[in-house]
């Protein structure tokens, strides 16, 4: 991912003095892979802070515990270790995130696709030395994918070929950024920037600003910002394959896998960068739109009302119309 966030530094309206004078505070913690952390302020002061940080992240751990590929004793991995045998019972929660994962992998046309790991570890950039796979072990690892053999019913769950297995990775963190900001709201706190691996939902603005200040990273030169946009009450993710790759006799293959094709996107884009209603929309559409380059990404980004996004390339940069008002002042 490809953002960071900081505080707005642009002339502030004039709020209250007391919402103004409310200190930012920061909770950090390690989860999902990656670091969490939660910029925020509490109007009803430290037992507000400490009741949240604490909801917070059990709720987190408690996710993670259950949607992990990487937790042997998860849910997800008892159903992928279950394929080709039997069906496996789900609650109430996990039925809706299959009936999410219907709605997003129609949505994006296939693009997003919960049962791609077989692919993702085919093309493995993290091994001690990356191949490419043979045509026999691609058509072998396709045989697997294909969200549409997923049978699903009330309270259970099926994958029907052994060595099918599900992975939550393409939309797990975003949707869990999203329940975090709900919480905040639940328990009384209307500003807040939560930023799990710089994937992003904002809630408000910082004490005394006008709106939290994210900074583009350039895909050139990873980790130096180029560029940033001010927002309030918006998603925001960024999809990339600059920073996790290998390469075989001169060519890049990142980890971005198409798994219509079953091999990793290269169509030329370096970084897509959405701005929508919620961090799971923002990082639905920002994979979408890299994966389908410019400029159908562009033209895939406009269709969702409120959508606005950024796609770049080697040599071009596309973007919605509306995305140059979120664009911050130096």
């Amino acid at each position: 991912m490809s953002l960071v966030a900081r505080q707005h530094r642009a002339p502030p309206p004039a709020p209250s003095a007391a919402a103004a004078a409310l200190p930012l505070r920061k909770l950090a913690f390690p989860a999902l892979g990656t670091h969490c952390a939660v910029q925020y302020a509490a109007p009803g002061g430290d037992d507000q802070a400490v009741t949240f940080e604490r909801v917070a992240v059990a709720w987190v751990a408690a996710f993670e515990a259950k949607y992990s590929r990487f937790r042997p004793d998860s849910l997800i991995s008892r159903i992928n270790a279950a394929a080709g045998r039997e069906w496996v019972a789900v609650d109430a929660e996990m039925e809706g995130l299959l009936k999410l994962c219907d709605t997003l992998h129609f949505m994006t046309q296939g693009v997003l696709d919960p049962t791609t790991l077989p692919l993702l570890r085919l093309w493995n950039y993290q091994a001690e030395s990356p191949r490419i796979p043979s045509a026999t072990e691609l058509a072998a690892a396709r045989a697997l994918v294909g969200w549409k053999k997923v049978q699903h019913a009330p309270g259970k769950v099926f994958l029907p070929v052994a060595g099918m297995a599900l992975d939550f990775g393409g939309f797990g963190k975003e949707y869990a950024v999203d329940l975090v900001a709900q919480l905040a709201l639940d328990h009384g706190i209307t500003s807040a920037l939560v930023d799990f691996g710089h994937d992003l939902r904002a809630l408000g603005a910082p004490p005394g600003r006008p709106a939290w200040h994210i900074g583009l990273e350039d895909p050139r030169k990873p980790g130096v910002a180029d560029g940033s946009i001010g927002v309030t009450g918006k998603g925001v993710a960024s999809s990339g394959d600059y920073l996790r790759s290998f390469t075989i006799a001169g060519k890049r293959y990142g980890h971005i896998i198409d798994p219509r094709t079953g091999w990793p996107v290269a169509n030329g884009c370096t970084q897509a960068t959405v701005i929508a209603g919620s961090c799971l929309q923002a990082g639905v559409l920002s994979t979408t739109a890299f994966v389908l380059g410019v400029p159908p990404g562009i033209a895939f980004i406009q269709a969702c009302p409120g959508a606005e996004g950024l796609v770049l390339t080697a040599t071009t940069r596309a973007q919605t119309r509306g995305f140059f008002h979120y664009v911050a002042s130096p």
